[in-house]
């Protein structure tokens, strides 16, 4: 299969990824990898996922002895096939739904082994400096598509700005719903931190917040919280094939991503578009 795969790393380490067999380069189903195979590869997506291995995970494996590989791809269909083939390692993108989609639907074998952040969404603004600066009668921008519109209502509620759920019809046109009168706007959900300079606030995604610099430029007002059912459900988690959950390179990785030293370059770095989430796939 044709991969378009573009490989972060230094080309001593593609030369060793080339080394391994498609039936070792997940390092087989024994408990250990041999002295030699101290190469770990992980197929990941760009942002922020890339970033986090690049930047973070890479030196605490290298201190250890372990050299990193970050392969990226743009999509979410090749980082599992090539997983599934022993062409990675293990890949980092995605949440437990999917995973479990694919191997249901797609007849692959693969697991999660740990888990590493989520991507809440959070309530941006240009023109407010808090939730409760918001004017009565402000324009808030949500995305247009149903299970990102039903979660940006949802944190609008928790946040005290609405009392009530609804479609935007009906929540501009009620004064019990919608006590402050605010004008609620539906926008392609790609499209919101373009459409931010002319709204009062707007719910965005994390990875598209990243995507503009929001954290960086005009920081989230306020994100979603979590309880234990809804982390679980929104975690992006370290996926490996199945039968390698224990092997060297596993642990290895599992200690790295959710090291002190990654907690503080997630937090550092994404003031809150990304937040760990450092829990067991059991939970």
């Amino acid at each position: 299969m044709k991969k378009t795969i573009r490989t972060i790393a230094a080309a001593a380490l593609a030369v060793a990824l080339t080394g391994c067999s498609s039936g070792s380069a997940a390092g087989g189903n024994s408990g250990s990898a041999p002295a030699e195979d101290k190469h770990i590869a992980v197929g990941v997506n760009p942002v922020p996922h890339a970033e986090i291995l690049e930047n973070a995970v890479k030196q605490v494996l290298a201190d250890e002895g372990w050299e990193l590989e970050v392969v990226v791809f743009e999509d979410y269909v090749l980082p599992n096939t090539s997983l599934e083939e022993g062409e990675l390692d293990a890949n980092y993108f995605q949440t437990l739904g999917y995973m479990n989609d694919q191997n249901d639907n797609n007849g692959l074998h693969l697991a999660a082994v740990a888990g590493v952040h989520i991507e809440p969404m959070g309530i941006y603004s240009e023109k407010h400096a808090s939730v409760e600066e918001i004017p009565d009668g402000a324009s808030i921008g949500v995305p247009n598509d149903t299970d990102n519109y039903n979660r940006a209502i949802d944190l609008l509620v928790s946040k005290g700005l609405l009392n009530g759920t609804g479609d935007e019809n009906t929540l501009n046109g009620s004064a019990d719903l919608n006590p402050h009168g605010f004008e609620i706007t539906p926008i392609e959900a790609a499209n919101l931190p373009l459409s931010l300079p002319d709204l009062d606030a707007a719910v965005i995604n994390g990875n598209y917040a990243l995507g503009a610099d929001l954290p960086a430029k005009h920081p989230a007002l306020t994100i979603e919280e979590f309880d234990d059912e809804t982390s679980v459900k929104r975690t992006n988690f370290l996926v490996v094939e199945q039968g390698n959950e224990e092997t060297e390179k596993t642990k290895a990785l599992v200690k790295a991503i959710q090291s002190d030293a990654v907690k503080k370059y997630i937090d550092d770095t994404y003031k809150g578009a990304v937040i760990t989430s450092f829990i067991d796939p059991q939970n």
